[in-house]
C-alpha cells in the first residue's frame, strides 16, 4: 500500500517548536517533490513549504520564511518540517503531499492523512 504518514504534531505553547515528519510507505520519496500544506478551521488549505527531489531547492510561504524549515533525508525516506516560534495562528492540520513535479507544477500524486498542530497556552 502506497501512503504518506505524518507524525510529530501535538499541543505546544506559543513560542515553542515542533518537528513534523512525513514518511513514505510502499514507495521511495527520492523520486518526488514534497510539499507541506496546512488547513486551519474555517480556512482554505494553504501551501507551507516545498522541497524538490534532491533537496537542493526549497520554497516557503512568504509569511513563514525564517520560522519554518523543510528538509529531507532520502536515506530514511522522510521529509521534515521544523517549525519554530509557533503562534496560535499556526494551529492547523498539517499534511504532506508528494508529486513528481509538485513544487513547480502543483500536481499531487499522494496525500498524507494529516497531523494536528495546536498552539495554545
Amino acid at each position: 500500500q502506497l501512503q504518506l504518514v505524518e507524525s510529530g504534531g501535538g499541543l505546544v505553547q506559543p513560542g515553542g517548536s515542533l518537528r513534523l515528519s512525513c514518511a513514505a510507505s510502499g514507495f521511495t520519496l527520492d523520486s518526488f517533490d514534497i510539499e507541506w500544506f496546512r488547513q486551519a478551521p474555517g480556512k482554505e488549505r494553504e501551501g507551507v513549504s516545498c522541497i524538490d527531489k534532491s533537496g537542493s531547492n526549497t520554497d516557503y510561504a512568504d509569511s513563514l520564511k525564517g520560522r519554518f524549515t523543510i528538509s529531507r533525508d532520502n536515506a530514511k525516506n522522510t521529509v521534515y518540517l521544523q517549525m519554530n516560534s509557533l503562534q496560535p495562528e499556526d494551529t492547523a492540520v498539517y499534511s504532506c503531499a508528494a508529486g513528481g513535479d509538485l513544487c513547480m507544477m502543483g500536481r499531487v500524486d499522494y496525500w498524507g492523512q494529516g497531523t494536528q498542530v495546536t498552539v495554545s497556552s
